[in-house]
């Protein structure tokens, strides 16, 4: 039995057809535009926010029923319409295109499901139950959220400065994991919780600054024994 391969899609100025109207067609639409992705939603009965979204020409809105031929130009389509009865015909159309689908809630139409996100800046944790139980998903992605405060957003935005130091300090990955490990195990994310950023990015650049030294072996200058004749080989 195969499982879900997890993968985090960037998503700037593509294409996702979103068909419906009914429950977390919204929500859906909202993510995507997060994600920068170029959305196009046909429905028959778009919701107020919907038809506010396409007044402000943050999506393409056709008001209509799905019709074959929609999915052109997607790379992603969401179905989640009021009469799910259509989602045989989508899933017909995106597996004829090669596209990725979700439908919400019907998980025998689709091909990929949408996990329940904690997002802390460019942090992001994400919780998949495969598509068994979204509400599972969601009670521990609250769990696991409980523990991450907003401090840790700082500190990866910390970390990515340092990004291109440690690349150019360290040649290989596994000298710069360990690297990685010390940054992280270190008290600068203490100083970011409690507010002293500056004093966290100092420390990482001390710490970074000491592994640095670390590995440069140091050249001890010859002795007077070394340059003795009757010390040196012929």
């Amino acid at each position: 039995m195969s499982v879900d391969f997890p993968v985090a899609l960037r998503l700037n100025g593509l294409g996702v057809v979103v068909i419906g109207g009914g429950y977390g067609t919204e929500r859906r639409v909202r993510d995507l535009l997060a994600a920068g992705a170029r959305v196009r939603v046909i429905s028959d009965v778009p919701s107020a926010e919907l038809e506010t979204l396409a007044a402000a020409e943050k999506i393409r809105m056709h008001t209509r029923p799905y019709r074959d031929g929609d999915l052109a130009g997607a790379i992603l389509v969401v179905a989640c319409p009021s009469n799910r009865r259509i989602n045989a015909a989508i899933w017909r159309e995106a597996q004829l295109r090669g596209l990725f689908m979700n439908a919400i809630d019907d998980p025998a139409h689709g091909n990929f499901t949408f996990p329940a996100i904690h997002r802390q800046g460019d942090l992001t944790v994400s919780v998949s139950t495969a598509g068994k139980s979204p509400c599972l998903a969601v009670a521990l992605r609250d769990r696991i959220g409980a523990q991450i405060g907003q401090e840790y957003g700082g500190f990866l935005d910390l970390l990515g400065e340092i990004r291109a130091q440690v690349v150019a300090g360290f040649a290989s990955f596994a000298t710069r994991l360990p690297v990685w490990r010390r940054l992280i195990a270190s008290d600068a994310i203490d100083l970011v919780r409690a507010g002293n950023v500056d004093a966290a990015r100092a420390r990482l650049q001390s710490e970074l600054a000491d592994a640095i030294r670390m590995q440069t072996p140091s050249v001890e200058p010859p002795t007077a024994a070394h340059n003795h004749p009757s010390l040196r080989t012929s």
